[in-house]
């Protein structure tokens, strides 16, 4: 046996209003079509649930016990609605994100900061992992990755312009152990390796001019898992290392690192927010996308 739950709002309408007409105008619905839902119910339910008469419905013993159990249950369904409803005018809410430490600090960062004053009810929980994390098993609701690395089963939404990476010393290592003049030269110096957590590997420096292209695997003395680690030891001139451009564009201007091999170092796609492909999202959700996307000057 199956009751609709339409019915039972029926049914207690009825009950409430103790008359088939005041209950029809609530649901807005026909008199008759009124009554044959409850005569249903009651057939199904092979019980009696209302006594009717000419002037008058009551609610049987039995009519009565299931009003009293149905009517709070109902209000509270609707109730709970309404609150769904409200958030569309006031979201609030709890959002996940991975994301490598450079895009978290450049470009989460900066619009999250301004997004939870616009929004003080959505919470942000961030975190810093720098592997190719499977936000599904681990119950994210977005990641960020560069355009280069997102699963084609996933949506994804530019979050800043193209990148591009940056070989950078301090003027007195270049005074001291001289400057690259290609790529290939980098294999003479002391170069600061970050290492990667997806199979331990250490990343490789790739570079590109006039359509030719050329990767290559330094080394040198120290290494790190951190970009922010490999940013205070070249300033600390250590070596060379190679990093993120907008992260030493400030060095740079300031005399505390010079940069070489510029015109190898070319453009690539920048960070992407990714999530699955769903039906529907949270308000929350979907303003958090909307603060995140990359917006054309």
């Amino acid at each position: 046996m199956k009751t609709k739950l339409n019915d039972l709002i029926a049914f207690t309408a009825v009950a409430e209003e103790e008359s088939f007409t005041r209950a029809a105008a609530r649901l807005s619905v026909s008199q008759s079509a009124l009554s044959h839902t409850i005569k249903g119910l009651e057939e199904r339910l092979g019980l009696r649930l209302l006594t009717r008469t000419t002037r008058s419905v009551s609610l049987t013993e039995i009519g009565k016990k299931l009003y009293d159990s149905v009517a709070p249950r109902l209000l509270e369904i609707e109730n709970e609605l309404d609150s769904l409803n409200a958030l569309k005018d006031k979201p609030a809410g709890t959002i996940r994100i991975s994301a490598a430490e450079h895009a978290a600090r450049t470009v989460i960062w900066p619009k999250v900061r301004s997004f939870m004053v616009k929004y003080p009810d959505i919470n942000i929980e961030l975190s810093i992992d720098y592997s190719l994390t499977d936000i599904v098993a681990e119950k994210y609701d977005a990641g960020v990755r560069l355009g280069e690395s997102v699963e084609k089963d996933m949506i994804a939404v530019s979050i800043s312009p193209p990148l591009r990476m940056a070989v950078v010393a301090t003027p007195e290592y270049f005074e001291k152990a001289g400057k690259p003049a290609e790529p290939r030269h980098l294999s003479d110096h002391n170069c600061i390796n970050l290492r990667l957590p997806t199979y331990g590997r250490l990343l490789v420096w790739d570079f590109e001019k006039d359509g030719h292209d050329v990767n290559v695997r330094v080394e040198g003395q120290f290494t790190s898992n951190k970009t922010t680690f490999i940013h205070d030891a070249v300033l600390a001139g250590v070596g060379i290392a190679y990093l993120p451009e907008g992260m030493v564009l400030e060095d740079i201007k300031a005399g505390r690192l010079e940069r070489v091999l510029d015109e190898w170092c070319d453009e690539f796609p920048g960070y992407y927010l990714y999530f699955p492909n769903r039906s529907q999202y949270s308000p929350a959700f979907s303003l958090f996308v909307e603060a995140m996307r990359e917006k054309p000057e």
